[in-house]
């Protein structure tokens, strides 16, 4: 599983279930992706992916 952080966008690449699992995740922290890339940009993002 593998998770790239770009400027405008987030890339999930692994088998379904693991990215099933990994927004499952990422939901408890975050409801949108985009305050997600917000909080990576301004370093209020303290959770390790």
């Amino acid at each position: 599983m593998k998770v790239y952080v770009r400027p405008n966008n987030i890339v999930l690449v692994g088998k379904a279930w693991e990215i099933r699992k990994k927004l499952q995740e990422y939901a408890l922290h975050h409801v949108y992706v985009t305050t997600w890339i917000n909080a990576l940009k301004d370093g209020t993002d303290k959770h390790q992916y």
